[in-house]
C-alpha cells in the first residue's frame, strides 16, 4: 500500500532509564592526576552489564544527604519527580561522563578512573574527598565501540580523559594484534602499567605545562603507517581530535566505519558548555567531510 500523502507522525523521543544510586566501596589515588573510585551496593542491581570497550556511565552529583532522602521506584531506580521535588531552588544535578574501567559482574562493582586537576571541576575534587559509604547517581551504561577483529592493525590515541577506554581496549585485543597506542599525560608520574599485546607499541607523551592534546597530533602524524586496513580509536580534547580526524580521514583514508573518534572535552569550556555545542560541532565536521566526498 502506498503511503504517499499520508501525514508524517512525530517520533516520540526515547526515554532514558532513570538513574540508580551507587555506594562508594573504595578509592585509590593511581597517579598525581588520576583517581580511582569503585562503586557498588544494591543500588547497582538494575543496571545492565556493560559490554563495549568504551562503555560509560554518567555520574550525577548532588549536595550531601539528598540521595539518602530520595525514594526509589519499584524497579529500584530513582524516582525522578521525587528527586526534583527535593532539590533546593537553583540546585541541579551535575553530570559527568566516565568510561567504565572495569566491571565485576559477580560482585556488581564498577571501577571508574577520574582525571584530577586539584580543586578544578566537579568530579575530580569529589573523587579525592569521597569515602566508602558515600553515594552518587549513576546513569547508563552507554557505549558503542569495541576493537574490530577484521582489521590489520590498530591505532589507539587519547589524552588522560581517554586513558581508561584505551586501557580496556588494549586488554581486549588478541595477543597477536599489531599497532600502536599514543597516550598523553601530564608527566612521567602519570604513566600506568598497561596490558598491551607485544605487537602494540605503547608510547607515552607528556604535555607538561602545555595544553592537553598538544603532543598527540605530531606524534600520530609521525607514525609509520602500516600496510592494510587500520582500525582507529581517537578521543580526547576536541581541538586535537579535530586535527587528528582530518589527518586520518584525508591523509590516511581511514574509512568512517573503521574510526571511533570524538572530543571528550574542549579547552576553555566546562562540561556543560561543551555538551551544549558538541552536536553542532560534530555536524560541521561531518558536513565538511561529505562535501569533500569522504564517506
Amino acid at each position: 500500500m502506498s503511503t504517499a500523502g499520508l501525514p508524517t507522525l512525530p517520533v516520540a523521543p526515547r526515554r532514558r532509564p532513570a538513574p540508580v544510586v551507587a555506594d562508594v566501596v573504595r578509592t585509590q589515588r593511581l597517579t598525581p592526576h588520576l583517581a580511582r573510585v569503585v562503586l557498588g551496593g544494591p543500588g547497582l542491581a538494575p543496571l545492565a552489564d556493560p559490554t563495549f570497550a568504551d562503555s560509560y556511565v554518567k555520574l550525577g552529583f548532588l549536595p550531601s544527604g539528598l540521595l539518602d532522602a530520595c525514594p526509589l521506584g519499584d524497579d529500584g531506580r530513582v524516582d525522578g519527580p521525587a528527586l526534583d521535588a527535593l532539590l533546593p531552588e537553583g540546585v541541579q544535578v551535575r553530570q559527568r561522563a566516565y568510561t567504565i574501567r572495569a566491571w565485576d559482574a559477580a560482585a556488581r562493582e564498577m571501577t571508574i578512573d577520574l582525571v584530577v586537576h586539584g580543586d578544578e571541576g566537579v568530579a575530580g575534587p569529589w573523587s579525592l574527598a569521597t569515602s566508602p559509604g558515600d553515594r552518587v547517581l549513576v546513569h547508563g551504561p552507554g557505549g558503542a565501540w569495541s576493537p574490530q577483529d577484521d582489521v590489520d592493525a590498530h591505532l589507539l590515541v587519547g589524552d588522560a580523559s581517554a586513558l581508561p577506554a584505551v586501557a580496556v581496549a588494549l586488554e581486549r585485543l588478541t595477543r597477536d594484534t599489531v599497532g600502536a597506542a599514543f597516550l598523553e599525560v601530564h608527566g612521567p608520574d602519570d604513566e600506568l602499567v598497561l596490558d598491551a599485546p607485544p605487537g602494540v607499541h605503547v608510547r607515552w607523551l607528556h604535555h607538561g605545562d602545555a595544553p592537553a592534546g598538544s603532543t598527540l597530533v605530531d606524534a600520530v602524524r609521525g607514525w609509520v603507517w602500516p600496510d592494510g586496513r587500520v582500525g582507529a580509536f581517537v578521543h580526547g580534547e576536541a581541538g586535537a581530535v579535530k586535527d587528528l580526524r582530518a589527518h586520518l580521514r584525508v591523509d590516511r583514508a581511514v574509512a568512517r566505519g573503521d574510526l571511533s573518534i570524538s572530543g571528550y572535552w574542549r579547552l576553555g569550556a566546562d562540561d556543560e558548555g561543551w555538551r551544549a555545542g558538541k552536536r553542532a560541532w560534530n555536524q560541521q565536521i561531518e558536513a565538511a567531510e561529505a562535501a569533500a566526498g569522504l564517506v
